[in-house]
């Protein structure tokens, strides 16, 4: 008789048990956090989140299935604030680019979001699932999302000519610099919420220096 496949952790249920489902996350990444990864059963989950490891099998296959679902619970949070509104004048251009450089920079500096992206990139070898989910929630939906609008931007000649895909590479770069690398390998503090809207507002005028 072969054994069903436990059920993946669902993101919409009903009330009593979407609270437990994210006691369960919160378990998770409370452990991952002070245990690390691999050192994380699923039984210190389960007595954490307060109930039983055979309900908490029922929910979830296993620790690779609930980080990639803390993974993109924080994606989809970090997604809510990144609508990007039509820009018909290059004062709106320039509002609009601060503040998404700003979203960005505000969601993946928070510390819950730099543990999960460490976790993931700690586990990436032994599974890469947890790492496609990271890079496929995040960060290919915003750089997906600003693509879309420089192209819009173009259309309505806001913006220079240019390869979309290439701009948002530019962008990027000149948003981040090191200060991602610097803040995972922990030798960097996160921005205030002044330095990050300074850091983007630079970001987007050296960017629209490159795409007059």
């Amino acid at each position: 008789m072969k054994r069903r496949a436990a059920k993946p952790l669902a993101p919409q249920v009903p009330e009593e048990q979407e609270s437990v489902r994210q006691r369960v996350l919160g378990a998770a990444f409370s452990s991952f956090l002070e245990k690390g990864y691999a050192r994380t059963s699923m039984l210190d989950v389960a007595n954490r989140a307060r109930i039983s490891k055979r309900d908490l099998y029922a929910m979830c296959a296993g620790k690779p299935a609930m980080l990639r679902e803390l993974v993109s619970e924080r994606a989809r949070r970090m997604r809510l604030p990144l609508d990007l509104p039509a820009v018909s004048d290059r004062k709106q251009l320039v509002a609009a680019l601060t503040a998404f450089g700003v979203a960005i920079m505000q969601g993946i500096c928070s510390r819950p979001v730099l543990v999960l992206q460490r976790l993931a990139i700690a586990v990436a070898e032994d599974e890469p699932d947890v790492a496609q989910t990271f890079d496929g929630a995040g960060r290919k939906v915003n750089r997906a999302a600003l693509r879309r609008f420089l192209a819009q931007a173009q259309d309505r000649k806001v913006l220079g000519p240019g390869d979309p895909a290439a701009m948002v590479e530019d962008f990027f770069a000149l948003l981040w610099g090191d200060l991602l690398v610097e803040l995972l390998l922990g030798v960097a503090t996160p921005p205030s919420e002044r330095e990050l809207k300074q850091k983007a507002g630079r970001a987007t005028a050296k960017f629209l220096k490159l795409y007059p």
